[in-house]
């Protein structure tokens, strides 16, 4: 009798393990976060997967600050392997710190990399400060500075000892922004961040998950100037210096409004923009995005911001295919997928290397096509 019980309970243990397995999986579901849901789409269509540019780019928005030999010959390797031909260190620095990034930079590769110089704000709150500046990165382009790069925390949370704000388009600066249109060099500037950071978070903020995870990217009214704050006085600046050519990092941060872009540099000659960390916003509107490069094709840079060599793939395969819903490699940044927008070749070239060659002065262009 025993014996027989016995093998009936094995007769059922499959399906009690089913059940169990069932019970448990039913269970994991009702527990599942937004953070830990990560569908895998079933979706099968044509994909190109691009994992080198299809002509010679430059990376105008990169930083590196760890710059031993055998990590500046690393770079070259991975530039090689991906096709990019000059890369734009915007870390660079001023005064003694300059002339080191540079010689460890170009001192072996002079044609391979770009250095931008810094400002420097430990005498900000006395007297001339602005010509000080002016004349500081003046030397800084003769020790090899090809621009000029502004970091976000200008117009933000940089401020005098008064407690007041430094504006985007404070006076004291107006020398900084005649000098580079005296040199002749870009200016790449940091201005606001996502509108999506000024919002309160919340169920309808498309940026909710990136602001759950780095809540100090939040930028609070009681702490932050609004966002349009920050953009009128951008524009004022661009107004003021119609000789100065300002790169405005990241779209300007206006890639989820292109139309809005357009319009600006519809008024501002001077303006140009870079895509660094905004593929998510073309990619999402490819009809619009295609359109939009193509009509400003000589007003776009390519750029990437945190270097990570397998990850400029996914920007070759937007700028290039016509490939159907990418996964973006950075999901705190796009819960939607992207589409590939095709260029032609010769929006291409420009948005590659053409714009950054035409604005940055020193820059070799020997080695890219005609």
């Amino acid at each position: 009798m025993k014996n027989r019980f016995y093998l009936f309970s094995l007769s059922y243990l499959p399906a009690v393990m089913a059940i169990a397995l069932i019970l448990s999986a039913t269970a994991i579901a009702q527990t599942l976060t937004y953070e830990e849901y990560d569908p895998k789409s079933t979706l099968i269509v044509p994909e190109h997967k691009t994992l080198r540019s299809k002509f010679p780019f430059v990376d105008i928005h990169s930083h590196h600050s760890t710059l031993t030999p055998e990590y500046v010959d690393k770079l070259i390797r991975e530039m090689d392997s991906i096709n990019l031909q000059v890369m734009v260190n915007l870390s660079g620095g001023s005064g003694e710190r300059l002339k080191q990034t540079v010689q460890a930079m170009k001192g072996r590769y002079p044609d391979r990399f770009v250095v931008f110089a810094n400002l420097t704000f430990d005498d900000l709150n006395e007297p001339g400060y602005g010509k000080r500046a002016a004349a500081r990165l003046d030397q800084d382009f003769k020790n090899g500075a090809q621009g000029l790069k502004i970091f976000k925390n200008y117009g933000m949370d940089l401020k005098y000892k008064t407690g007041a704000r430094v504006k985007v388009d404070d006076p004291e600066f107006d020398p900084v922004w005649d000098k580079c249109a005296e040199l002749k060099i870009p200016v790449l500037i940091h201005t606001a961040e996502p509108s999506a950071f000024f919002l309160p978070i919340d169920k309808n903020n498309e940026r909710w998950l990136e602001l759950k995870q780095f809540p100090q990217r939040a930028r609070p009214p009681e702490k932050y100037p609004p966002f349009e704050t920050l953009m009128e006085e951008r524009n004022r600046m661009l107004a003021k210096h119609p000789g100065t050519r300002f790169i405005l990092a990241h779209l300007g941060y206006h890639g989820n409004d292109l139309g809005r872009l357009g319009r600006l540099f519809d008024t501002y000659p001077n303006a140009y923009v870079d895509i660094a960390a905004v593929l998510a916003e073309l990619g999402r509107q490819p009809y619009t995005a295609r359109d939009f490069l193509i009509k400003y094709q000589d007003r776009v840079l390519f750029g990437k911001d945190i270097y990570e060599p397998s990850e400029y793939t996914q920007y070759f395969q937007v700028m290039e295919t016509r490939d159907d819903y990418i996964e973006y490699y950075r999901r705190r940044h796009a819960f939607w997928r992207i589409y590939g927008l095709n260029l032609p070749d010769d929006v291409l070239k420009k948005i590659y290397y053409r714009n950054a060659a035409k604005l940055v002065p020193g820059m070799k262009t020997d080695k890219f096509p005609k």
